[in-house]
């Protein structure tokens, strides 16, 4: 049974524990988290300790999210008082600082609470069913003590239990600690009647829990988890933890994970776990997350190696980050055994053909997609895809290249598998951030060749990636699936409420030049009605190089344009043979495959 909690008073915590959270849900379906924070005067000298003066401030972002989200806007009845109960002065001065006029106080107590009905992995969320938070969208930190220990008490609702890869404080029930603020943001916490299932990998203990109800069966589950924690672990030569919790939410249509050093946060469709490809799709998100403990968690670029929470943190290296975890998220589970290797090159064939139909990749460079994260990747419009580029997308596409290329290079007897082992050992494992130039540099090493043409043409400009140069010397191709025969306008269309809606407009496309905007309704063509089951059987009727007229409604305004038809384009493409592969291209196949070589 739960006990009540109370915070540790000053005399009872370690001289160097400033900060002491007590975080509390009396009433959880009004989706607020109550907190208390007790702020002690750590036994250090300084001005922020003297001046009587303390800030408070509220993280506006969190570690592998990159968008600014404002986290303060979720606050609300702050206020103030000594260890005797007297209310102290504040004043806000920021929009996430809160300025607390200490005076001669050795103990300031803030209460205040957090909104929290937002489920997802980087956000809160509180109701009747579960508590889940991340610390920086719940906790303030003082400038200057980030590097100090803070605890956290949880006083959950009777019945509820809690889940969290902190440490527990030996002797105080519910009661965790944070070795610094940096540890505190990256350990999220579970709270409620979640199941939890422990397990044993690579020598370590693991954790799964799982909030809703699933069609999953969890013993398949953490078998291939296990499959994931050895495969990489072996790349690695061991991990770089001693307890790792996996926190899983399973929603109605939720999807999405967060890495953090010592757990993962993952939110799935909760009737998505029988299927084989959503089955396979999941699996290949945790193998992402998980591969995140190496690749961005500890080894990760200069920018990123302090945080600043308060603002952004441009970085060109998130192709590499993202990008090539997008890699070997699906190369991980093919390696597991978890998917079988048409498993593995469907899911390249999938990206790529998402990748192919992007006309935002001869717009925006890779780099610059990286940089340009916090205001574009996670802001999307109906005009994104035509000026914009995902650094998960094409880094995982670029990764590929540089896999083959070594491999090929090489004969299979390297591999991307040592630019990160080399990147682990000189970076990682001292959590030294490396500069776009370092991290070139290793991959030129491995690869033993200049790489300054490949990184200008595909890093920092817009080329089409040749990829079917680099799959030819391992005997596979990448051709059109669909020889679809409609002409094409350069419109996507979708039906709601009964109408026929116009949700994307290719630039320089016929619909764009024909005035027809994202969000226009299309009513006809030539004439006669149109809606997404038939438009394709209408524009049968027609040629390429014909003229339609299209009518349509743009803001109410009944418009009638015309338009060009043009050839058809292919919607999706498939990574497959060769028609008469050499022995060369096989015993490349067979080298990064790990299996004969086969028509696909």
């Amino acid at each position: 049974m739960t006990q009540a909690i109370r915070t540790p008073s000053p005399e009872a915590a370690n001289s160097t524990v400033a900060t002491d959270y007590l975080v509390s849900m009396s009433q959880p379906g009004s989706h607020l988290f109550e907190v208390r924070l007790q702020i002690s005067r750590p036994n250090l000298a300084g001005p922020i300790v003297d001046s009587g003066v303390i800030d408070l401030k509220m993280p506006v972002w969190t570690p592998g999210s990159y968008m600014v989200r404002e986290y303060a806007r979720h606050l609300q009845d702050f206020r103030v008082c000594d260890r005797h109960g007297k209310s102290l002065s504040w004043s806000k001065v920021s929009k996430n600082t809160w300025r607390l006029q200490a005076g001669e106080s050795d103990s300031l107590i803030v209460h205040y609470r957090i909104y929290a009905n937002e489920l997802t992995v980087r956000t809160n969320h509180l109701d009747s069913t579960h508590g889940y938070f991340n610390g920086a969208a719940l906790f303030f930190y003082v400038p200057g003590w980030e590097n100090l220990p803070i605890r956290v008490a949880i006083a959950p609702p009777k019945g509820w239990w809690v889940t969290t890869s902190l440490p527990s404080v030996s002797g105080v029930e519910n009661t965790f600690e944070a070795a610094d603020f940096d540890t505190l943001v990256d350990s999220p916490f579970e709270i409620g009647t979640h199941q939890v299932y422990d397990f044993e990998a690579a020598g370590k203990p693991h954790q799964l829990a799982i909030w809703g109800q699933g069609n999953g069966d969890v013993d398949r589950l953490i078998t291939d988890c296990r499959k994931i924690i050895h495969e990489v672990s072996n790349l690695f030569s061991g991990l770089p933890y001693d307890r790792y919790v996996f926190l899983l939410h399973l929603s109605s249509q939720g999807y999405g994970g967060l890495e953090h050093k010592n757990s993962c946060s993952l939110n799935y469709p909760r009737l998505g776990l029988r299927d084989r490809d959503k089955y396979n799709r999941f699996m290949q998100l945790v193998a992402h997350e998980f591969f995140h403990l190496w690749n961005v968690k500890r080894l990760r670029p200069k920018e990123l190696e302090v945080f600043n929470y308060e603002q952004e943190c441009y970085t060109t290296s998130l192709w590499f980050c993202e990008g090539a975890t997008s890699y070997y998220d699906g190369w991980i589970i093919y390696r597991a055994g978890i998917v079988e290797v048409k498993d593995f090159l469907n899911g390249l064939s999938k990206d790529i053909s998402r990748f192919l139909n992007s006309p935002g990749r001869f717009v925006q460079p890779l780099g610059e997609s990286s940089w340009d994260a916090w205001i574009k990747l996670y802001r999307r419009d109906a005009y994104s895809d035509n000026n914009q580029i995902s650094y998960y997308l094409k880094g995982e596409l670029v990764s590929l290249m540089l896999e083959l290329l070594i491999r090929n290079r090489h004969g299979n007897r390297r591999s991307l598998d040592d630019v990160m082992v080399l990147m682990w050992e000189k970076f990682g494992k001292s959590e030294k951030g490396y500069t776009a130039a370092e991290l070139q540099s290793a991959i030129a090493s491995v690869a033993e060749m200049d790489l300054d043409d490949f990184f200008n043409r595909y890093l920092h400009g817009t080329e089409e990636l040749p990829l079917n140069d680099y799959l030819q010397p391992f005997g596979l191709v990448i051709k059109p699936q669909n020889n679809d025969i409609v002409p094409d306008l350069g419109w996507r269309l979708a039906a709601e409420n009964g109408k026929t809606i116009v949700k994307f407009v290719e630039a320089g496309s016929p619909a764009q030049l024909a005035g027809i905007d994202a969000e226009d309704e299309l009513l006809a063509i030539n004439g006669f009605r149109v809606s997404v089951e038939n438009i394709s059987d209408r524009l049968l009727d027609f040629q390429p190089g014909e003229q339609v007229n299209i009518s349509f409604f743009h803001q109410d305004e009944l418009r009638t344009s015309e338009a060009i038809l043009r050839a058809p384009r292919p919607s999706a493409y498939k990574i497959t043979s060769v028609e008469e592969p050499t022995p060369e291209q096989q015993r490349n196949f067979e080298g990064w495959l790990g299996c004969p070589y086969h028509k696909l």
